[in-house]
């Protein structure tokens, strides 16, 4: 019930799925870690690596500080990442790919990517925009996954 609140609420105000400076937001119907492990299966039942997965809240307790559960997973797919950088080679500083799952301070839970269209852009990519295309519908997919109640 919470989330379907939720999601009205962002539906109303047209912040269901936001894009800010390159970031697109989605809220997510589970928790961090249910989010998190959804997330790595549908990644890798898409023939994804993950490379790393990087739990920020555990850093930081470490230093005997606090933060809300806030998890880093770094993934990708070589073949697409070096078709990429094949059209420009600096576009390697935005790879592999990355989402961030974390929990907000009312304890709700998103999942928040840069999408390949940002990257494209910010690298002038419009000689790969097929394969950007397929970067989009991807990373639109793996959160839809991780994030969605069905």
């Amino acid at each position: 019930m919470r989330f379907a609140m939720i999601w009205l609420v962002l539906l109303l105000t047209g912040c269901a799925t936001t894009v800010d400076d390159g970031l697109r937001t989605v809220p997510s119907y589970y928790d961090v870690p249910t989010t998190v492990e959804r997330l790595e299966a549908a990644l890798t039942e898409r023939g994804m690596t993950i490379f790393n997965t990087i739990d920020h809240a555990a850093g930081a307790a470490s230093v005997e500080q606090s933060l809300r559960p806030t998890v880093l997973v770094v993934f990708g797919n070589p073949r697409v990442g070096t078709r990429l950088m094949n059209c420009e080679q600096r576009v390697g500083i935005d790879l592999p790919m990355k989402a961030l799952v974390y929990e907000d301070a009312n304890g709700d839970t998103y999942l928040a990517y840069n999408p390949g269209y940002w990257i494209a852009e910010r690298h002038g990519l419009g000689a790969c925009s097929g394969v950007v295309q397929n970067v989009n519908n991807a990373l639109a997919a793996f959160a839809n996954a991780a994030t969605s109640g069905q």
